[in-house]
């Protein structure tokens, strides 16, 4: 008898029924249980997730990687748990938009389970999310993690005083190491916790007023009376939109309690309200956590990760870092050696060569066969360009990228960078959604819902569509210049130099307060071999997915832009645009394909550049112009969702001819500088 067939037989005699898997036809129907994951930026609750699921998330050591909710499913004895990894958010009224997104999935979709994963050396700092999601009255669970980096230091965290005082189930976890996982899991899967009793003590005047909104509010919101009441008290915005059901009459009661309130203090109801849960929070840790004084021995790892900060060290670090893994690793071994070898000798000479012969002989009208193998063709050009040039870039990119989330270093460049970042209106933690962009800038400004004010998200935006360019163009850049550094440094200096002037306008121009800055920083780790093989390949999956597709499709259009003869009109209005610049006329088709994708323009210098076509002064031009020019479609979709058409209409508008403009400029003082130095 098969192994199968013992398995169902003996969960038969059992009294069960089904193999045990989750798709098996005889399995009977599992008890489900939605489960949240809850937390701040930093604390491991996608590597909870991961631990409990099986499935990957983007596990990563830096604040802000699960901006949408990621979700998957585990399975313990006949308990199916549907779990969902939220945004990190250190409170239930939400300074940014990935933090609304944990306020409204607790409103809109309530869970069955919460699970708060908390950092266990930052237990002062993270517990009013706790008090918070009690007040909720959500079951609740809190998971004490990197407990192991806690008593490395000295501090110990007592579980049973936590759980007593809280009137929560508390586990304590290393999930990076497993430790603690299945104890976690076990909790999980058990009954679900009583509502705790737990109360923080709020002044006088700001408890009556609960009472009182409480006494308006009918229905489920999702969260309990008083959560959504100390909401209401902070003008949160979410929690007056959950009201809106409660009638005019009531919503006016309650705005009538909140404005009387408001007037019996100083500075807004939500600097009392987040007073008294940090002197809870100060209390409750004080008899819950004991610190043990223990030599100071800083490891390696400590004196690296402090260095990184430095405002002195830390810039030759990043210097060193930006050689090493784009100069090096995605220039020269993906732009140099990969590229050369799949684009030239693979594509060229045999791929490329045996799909024409193949796809002229099948099909013998030269209409459709262009549409397949012509210049533009969907398999000698689309396919070519997404694996032959854009592909071992990205990957590289993506190699490079997750060895240095998996370190945690991207927090500490962001302390690094914050002071100069605030010049120009943004603040340190924007390295998130920038550096991302190295990678796709259409991901990126998706995140920048990390940030924290709309002037913020908007800076950041405008920077990411002008001055970020994206892995594969990175790559493409880096491989065409790197054979000359001087070359390679003007395009660095123009660009960075366009990065803080235009970053430096708009905080000018555009209104709102400066950012505030708060980040959790990660213990600094040697990166694990399985976490960067794991997430490059994530991330290659996902390119393979939502990229490649793209790249076929552009070729569908200008095929299309070709047979209509649109593609020659367009042609015939940049051509004399980029011969202003000092281009030659051939590479005005490249950025035309930039508006499809960046890093098909890119791709396509690098075509001219092949045959010959363009070097020197108007090479470095072309690269400093595409760099800036305007994003691809995709970028604009995401920026016309993220910020509305307006905005997004609005920065492709100042783009276009600030971009042709610089490329104007930097080819007249090039020329001026070759001709000055051939007069000496």
């Amino acid at each position: 008898m098969s192994l199968p067939a013992l398995q169902v037989l003996k969960r038969i005699v059992s009294g069960r029924t089904g193999c045990g898997c989750e798709t098996c036809p005889l399995a009977a129907p599992a008890a489900h249980r939605k489960v949240m994951l809850v937390g701040s930026p930093n604390v491991g609750k996608s590597v909870v997730f991961n631990q409990l699921t099986g499935r990957y998330a983007v596990v990563s050591n830096y604040p802000g990687t699960t901006v949408e909710v990621t979700r998957g499913q585990a399975r313990i004895g006949d308990l199916l748990l549907d779990l969902a990894d939220t945004p990190g958010a250190y409170s239930l009224a939400p300074y940014s938009e990935d933090e609304r997104v944990t306020q409204r999935m607790l409103m809109s979709d309530p869970p069955d389970l919460v699970v708060h994963v908390m950092d266990a050396r930052s237990l002062r700092r993270l517990l009013p999310l706790t008090f918070q999601l009690i007040e909720a009255g959500v079951p609740l669970i809190l998971d004490v993690n990197i407990i192991d980096e806690a008593e490395r230091a000295g501090l110990t965290v007592d579980q049973g005083r936590l759980s007593r005082e809280l009137g929560i189930p508390v586990v304590a976890t290393a999930a990076a190491s497993g430790i603690g996982v299945e104890t976690l899991r076990a909790v999980i899967a058990g009954p679900l916790p009583p509502k705790a009793d737990f109360r923080v003590s709020y002044p006088e005047q700001i408890e009556q007023a609960v009472s009182q909104i409480g006494g308006h509010l009918h229905g489920s919101n999702g969260i309990g009376p008083r959560a959504l009441a100390l909401l209401l008290l902070q003008r949160d915005q979410g929690a007056w939109e959950a009201i809106r059901d409660q009638g005019p009459a009531a919503a006016a009661q309650i705005e009538r309690i909140v404005a009387e309130t408001e007037r019996q203090f100083r500075d807004p109801l939500s600097y009392p309200i987040a007073i008294a849960r940090q002197r809870e929070a100060d209390l409750l840790a004080s008899r819950a956590i004991a610190s043990t004084p223990r030599p100071i021995r800083r490891t390696a790892r400590e004196v690296i990760g402090a260095l990184t900060m430095h405002p002195v060290a830390g810039i030759p670090i990043l210097i060193a870092v930006l050689y090493l893994g784009l100069y090096l690793a995605v220039g020269q071994l993906g732009a140099g050696l990969l590229v050369n070898f799949l684009d030239k000798q693979l594509f060229g000479q045999t791929i490329n060569p045996a799909l024409i012969a193949f796809v002229n002989d099948l099909i013998p009208w030269a209409t459709v066969s262009q549409l397949l193998v012509g210049e533009y063709g969907v398999l000698t050009l689309g396919l070519r360009y997404a694996f032959a040039v854009v592909l071992p870039l990205v990957a590289m990119f993506f190699l490079v990228f997750a060895v240095l989330e998996d370190s945690g270093y991207l927090p500490r460049l962001a302390m690094l960078v914050d002071r100069l970042f605030k010049r120009i209106g943004l603040s340190g933690r924007a390295v998130i959604p920038l550096v991302l962009g190295l990678g796709c800038d259409t991901m990126a400004t998706l995140v920048t819902r990390v940030l924290e004010t709309r002037r913020e998200r908007m800076i950041a935006t405008f920077l990411l569509a002008l001055a970020i360019p994206c892995s594969a163009q990175l790559g493409v850049i880096l491989g065409l210049l790197s054979t000359n550094p001087l070359a390679l440094g003007v395009w660095a200096v123009v660009v960075g130099g366009v990065f803080l002037l235009s970053g430096f306008l708009a905080a000018k121009v555009l209104p709102g307060e400066a950012a505030r800055f708060y980040l959790e920083i990660p213990p600094m780790r040697w990166p694990s071999a399985r976490n960067i093989v794991t997430k490059t390949l994530a991330r290659l999956r996902w390119y393979a997915v939502e990229v490649i597709p793209i790249f076929l499709f552009a070729s569908v259009l200008i095929w299309l832009g070709e047979l209509t003869h649109l593609f020659q009109l367009a042609l015939a209005v940049l051509r004399p645009v980029v011969s202003a610049i000092g281009l030659p006329g051939t590479t005005a088709d490249a950025f035309l394909f930039g508006f499809f994708r960046r890093d098909y323009g890119a791709a396509r210098i690098f075509d001219v550049h092949s045959e010959g076509a363009i070097s020197g002064i108007p090479l470095v031009v072309a690269m400093v112009t595409i760099t800036l020019f305007i994003p691809c479609v995709a970028q604009f979709l995401v920026m016309v969702k993220e910020r509305g058409a307006r905005a997004a209409l609005a920065v492709a508008a100042i783009i276009l001819p600030f971009a042709f403009g610089v490329g104007y400029l930097l080819n007249a003082a090039l020329l001026a500088l070759v001709e000055l130095r051939t007069i000496r």
